[in-house]
């Protein structure tokens, strides 16, 4: 009984830190966010000394995780930046760091290099209009490293094509 206690009390923990619920903007500071969320995939510092902070939770998520700290270290907000407003402030002629400062880093085992087009794609898998599973593609120019363009299209699944529904 004890240790089916101990293990539902784990699993709820875990269940919290995916998307930091609980930390409190204005309270929270970085050490708080790292021990309920783990080590960030990316890190960038902001002149003013402000942190962002990114947590995808791929690659087999739909979740991408950006924390901001003020630069007093204190948390300013946690958003999921893989939805359609964010992928569509992504625009041709971005360089490659910007995307990762918008979207976080994509799901580098599906990163594609196309060598008649001189292109360099990368991957998202993100629950588009809370519906649909979708993947989003950001295509580089493989020389510049500067966007080309962008698309998405819904995940399948199996032979028959079955569109993944989000929480399914």
């Amino acid at each position: 009984m004890r240790w089916t206690v101990l293990l539902f009390a784990l699993v709820l923990s875990a269940c919290a830190s995916y998307s930091g619920a609980g930390l409190r903007p204005g309270e929270a500071r970085l050490e708080d966010v790292v021990r309920l969320m783990g080590e960030p995939a990316m890190r960038w510092q902001d002149p003013d000394g402000s942190v962002q902070l990114a947590y995808p939770r791929g690659p087999a998520g739909t979740d991408t995780f950006m924390v901001k700290l003020a630069p007093d270290g204190r948390l300013q907000s946690i958003v999921n930046v893989l939805k359609e407003a964010e992928f569509a402030r992504i625009r041709p002629g971005m360089t490659k760091e910007q995307v990762l400062r918008i979207l976080g880093p994509p799901d580098y085992g599906r990163t594609a290099y196309f060598k008649a087009r001189n292109e360099l794609v990368w991957d998202w898998r993100a629950c588009t209009y809370n519906v649909y599973i979708q993947r989003l593609y950001v295509f580089f120019d493989a020389t510049t490293g500067l966007v080309r363009n962008t698309a998405s299209t819904d995940e399948m699944f199996g032979r028959e094509g079955i569109t993944l529904r989000c929480n399914s």
